[in-house]
């Protein structure tokens, strides 16, 4: 018979810690698993008529699609469909104002009256970094009675961007600007004709020489007519015990402008985002001051895991690494689109349905949280 010499109790810690460990280490996220996500979300109560997500790795992009991007067919949404990107049209203006900063033509220290001195003299002195990061204390145009005035009763109408600003231009600031974060679509207004005075030209002309034509996002516009470019994902209102109601074509974006007004489709949407944290609009400069967190400065909606605010841009933690990006509502529409600060992986997910709330909001930012470990390989 063998003698087997006997472990010490340490020894048998060390194999019992290991053997433990290997039992319970965690799988990775799979495409599956957030497409199961996406189709929970579709088929929960309120939830969309269809979701897509899109993920970028080593130079591959994967789509994941469930659901109807029209409830007349059964089509799913695709990857080349455009769609209404909401809010994460402030990256697109935050891009093109960073890019004026690396050029010089402005400084995150202008100042609105410097630079457009038409408006309303309370507003003054906030700064476009104030802006870009939500600090300003400008008020929200979309809380205003005119606004809700004007999408009552002319929600097709053109709006013009000094019009937008006339809806708020009586009231005071909310609070003194740089002591404390809150969002607020007026100030990427304010960036767009910051933007128009130092080039000299409209925002959609420098949108499309600095961000479009260089990133070659060909499937992306900045309407000022309600109609879609074709393919398009439809986008509903889901009421309570309702039949869904198709609002796409319902509300003129122009009200939005540079707030929040492109038009894109999924694929272009990751591939700006990869190029916004790539470098491909401005210099590591001014990415640095971009990269300047206010804790708890959530984006609207708020995004995956802990949110905080930068300059046109947020930083997600989650529980399976840090991504870099932006979220957007608009009626029949709700985005996020994220990438790892070197751009080089990104994701992007879509609803045809505006933000969710509650449970529903929550389930959401779990699929984006399973979305963002998939793309990191966690």
């Amino acid at each position: 018979m063998r003698l087997v010499r006997s472990l010490s109790v340490p020894a048998l810690l060390s194999c019992l810690v290991l053997a433990l460990g290997a039992g319970t280490a965690a799988a990775k996220t799979t495409d599956a698993q957030v497409l199961r996500g996406l189709e929970g979300l579709v088929t929960s109560p309120g939830g969309p008529p269809g979701a897509i997500a899109t993920l970028y790795r080593d130079g591959k992009l994967t789509t994941l699609s469930t659901g109807r991007a029209d409830n007349k067919k059964a089509t799913k949404p695709r990857a080349t469909d455009h769609m209404r990107i909401a809010s994460v049209a402030k990256a697109f203006s935050g891009a093109v104002a960073l890019n004026l900063v690396r050029s010089g033509k402005l400084s995150l220290d202008d100042t609105i009256e410097a630079v457009v001195p038409m408006l309303p003299k309370a507003w003054g002195k906030v700064t476009l970094r104030e802006l870009l990061n939500h600090t300003s204390g400008v008020p929200d145009y979309t809380q205003s009675e005119a606004f809700f005035k004007h999408a009552g009763t002319k929600p097709r109408a053109y709006v013009a961007p000094m019009e937008i600003i006339g809806w708020v231009e009586k009231e005071p600031l909310v609070f003194k600007p740089g002591s404390k974060y809150e969002y607020s679509n007026t100030d990427n207004v304010v960036v767009g004709l910051m933007v128009e005075a130092v080039t000299k030209g409209s925002y959609t002309n420098a949108l499309r020489s600095i961000v479009l034509g260089p990133a070659k996002l060909t499937q992306t516009t900045m309407p000022t007519t309600v109609k879609m470019p074709t393919p398009f994902i439809h986008g509903y209102e889901v009421p309570p015990e309702k039949e869904e109601v198709d609002v796409s074509e319902t509300l003129n974006p122009s009200g939005a402008w540079a707030s929040g007004a492109i038009v894109s489709t999924p694929q272009n949407l990751n591939a700006f985002i990869r190029a916004d944290l790539g470098l491909k609009f401005f210099d590591k400069a001014e990415q640095e001051q971009q990269m300047r967190w206010w804790p708890g400065g959530e984006s609207s909606p708020p995004g995956p895991g802990k949110n905080s605010a930068g300059l046109a841009l947020f930083r997600y933690q989650t529980k399976c690494g840090t991504v870099y990006g932006h979220t957007g509502n608009f009626p029949g529409y709700t985005q996020f689109a994220a990438a790892t600060a070197d751009g080089s992986r990104a994701v992007t997910t879509s609803l045809n349905i505006p933000a969710p709330t509650g449970k529903l909001l929550a389930q959401l930012r779990q699929v984006q949280t399973e979305a963002v470990c998939d793309l990191l390989g966690k």
